[in-house]
């Protein structure tokens, strides 16, 4: 025993010897090992340098160590490499300044930007981070997360949208871990810093330093577009679109279900109207408007892909919305469906479908994507991955193993991968604010206005048609496929326990995902 412990002795001496400075720096880490855990994090009042910008520290005599030397503005001419490090840059000349300068903050010469350079080079500039009440950041975190505990708890007993709440819950927990690093970019420094013609710096040649897995889950799949198409690719090879090609005319129910989308870009546009245009956080009105709208289609994948591309500091907020109301679909529109009809009208029963031929689901998905590629060019990625997925599954036995890969194995795959980058917008500084509860508001306006909508346009089509539609199929024309259409064959079962509806439903519900797809390209070609 004493021959092991001595061993112990004197691998510890070895390690101390060897070990680069003075032993006691290794003890006064040891005795800070306090301020990296939870706990510590939790108390702080401010969030990280990197979504800052504000690397404050300074030396023994109150000098800043995170920046050069200020420029002397008596000078005429101060080179911009001068005045510039891995954590930021001086404003030397009107040119950067006019660039940095923005309707909320103008910039002036002799300011300092502070940001950071990313795994490519280019220069991300630190901003203000306001939470709700002007909570610390800690205690923001704090709070959120019982809220993503509360999203994993409707996942998994209430069975809400299971697949996808359970992963962006729990990428919010780990959002909000603090000190965990999960969500913190990569950074790039010791590099050569050139600037553009703007004044913006870039950096070349630099050392990386790795950013949390989340950060790259997000990069790769939610910035490039990449994980929506390949969410729409899997919906398309489980989606018959039979009882849409059997029972064309219910493509308008689908289309009249999105009017909820408009409805939230107008709402939108008024709160930015009315709190002014600083409501989205900087973000354009009109971007955040159309990207809020789009929540009204209860399209979970069209959502995220419209707003990564025109607001993507409301991602958070607005993925969760329109999950969330899809999640909800089976309490939201029941009362909805019920209030705007009548007891005949829940009773009217429905011819059964025609039987669609083979060689007319396989031209379908052929002529919407090439009429899109006519019409509506900005929608073709959505309608595209869609229409690919649809194709595989009705080509047949030869390209089964394709179908089989996109409906099962992908679809699973990417569900884990954009649930969790999703969740990583959940971090407080994103969600905690005024802003998240106005797009809460509007997504559920949304969603409720274009349920009333596909059931007012059943309703209009009975006046002006001999052959009948039961107004419920109308609430299906959401994208919440096929929750929505269960929905309505539930409550008209509710009515006429001999009443099925669901394929008749199946047409407005598909044609949805098609509408919403389409509108977001309208959208996006508008604002882009």
């Amino acid at each position: 025993m004493k021959r092991f412990a001595l061993a112990i002795f004197a691998v510890a001496v070895a390690f101390c010897a060897s070990a680069e400075g003075d032993w006691r720096d290794t003890l006064a880490k040891v005795k800070n090992l306090s301020a990296d855990t939870g706990i510590s994090g939790f108390m702080r009042k401010t969030a990280p340098d990197y979504i800052t910008g504000d690397f404050a520290a300074k030396d023994a005599d109150g000098n800043w160590t995170d920046r050069p030397a200020a420029p002397d503005l008596s000078r005429k001419f101060n080179p911009r490499g001068d005045f510039v490090n891995r954590n930021g840059f001086w404003v030397v000349d009107a040119t950067q300044a006019k660039t940095l300068s923005t309707p909320k903050h103008e910039v002036k010469v002799g300011d300092w930007i502070g940001g950071y350079f990313d795994d490519a080079g280019s220069f991300v500039r630190g901003h203000e981070v306001k939470t709700l009440f002007g909570m610390p950041y800690g205690v923001g975190q704090l709070i959120m997360i019982p809220l993503c505990l509360i999203m994993i708890y409707l996942a998994i007993v209430k069975g809400f949208e299971p697949l996808l709440l359970l992963p962006i819950g729990f990428g919010g927990l780990l959002a909000n871990c603090p000190l965990g690093g999960v969500t913190a970019p990569a950074m790039m420094h010791d590099g050569l810093v050139t600037f553009l013609a703007n004044g913006l710096p870039v950096m070349k040649g630099g050392i990386i330093e790795p950013g949390g897995f989340l950060y790259y889950f997000f990069h790769f799949g939610i910035d490039t577009g990449v994980f929506p198409i390949m969410i729409f690719m899997g919906v398309g090879a489980m989606t018959d679109f039979g009882p849409l090609i059997a029972n064309p005319k219910t493509a308008l129910l689908g289309g009249a279900a999105q009017f909820g989308i408009f409805f939230a870009l107008f709402g939108a546009l008024g709160l930015a109207a009315l709190f002014g245009a600083d409501f989205f956080g900087g973000v354009d009105p009109m971007k955040a408007a159309a990207s809020i709208g789009i929540i009204g289609g209860a399209d979970g994948p069209t959502a995220i892909w419209l707003t990564s591309r025109l607001a993507p500091d409301l991602l958070g907020a607005i993925a969760v919305a329109a999950y969330s109301y899809m999640a909800l679909v089976p309490i939201i529109q029941p009362p909805i469906m019920n209030a705007l009809t009548t007891k005949n009208e829940r009773l009217i029963k429905m011819p059964p479908l025609r039987e669609v031929k083979k060689i007319e689901k396989i031209c379908f998905p052929l002529i919407v994507l090439l009429l899109c590629a006519v019409l509506l060019p900005s929608a073709v990625p959505l309608i595209g991955a869609l229409m690919l997925g649809n194709l595989a599954k009705e080509a047949g036995p030869s390209v089964a193993r394709i179908s089989d890969t996109m409906s099962n194995a992908l679809i699973n795959i990417v569900t884990i991968m954009l649930g969790l980058s999703v969740g990583s917008k959940l971090a407080c500084e994103k969600f905690l604010s005024g802003t998240t509860l106005g797009i809460l508001a509007l997504g559920l306006c949304a969603f409720c206005v274009g349920t009333a909508a596909g059931v007012i346009m059943a309703k209009i089509m009975n006046l002006l048609s001999k052959e009948k539609v039961n107004p419920l199929i109308g609430s299906a024309g959401v994208s919440a496929v096929p929750m929505a259409a269960r929905v309505s064959n539930k409550v008209s079962l509710s009515n006429d326990p001999t009443n099925f509806i669901l394929m008749q439903a199946m047409g407005p519900n598909v044609s949805g995902v098609i509408g919403s797809a389409v509108v977001a390209g309208v959208l996006y070609t508008l604002c882009k």
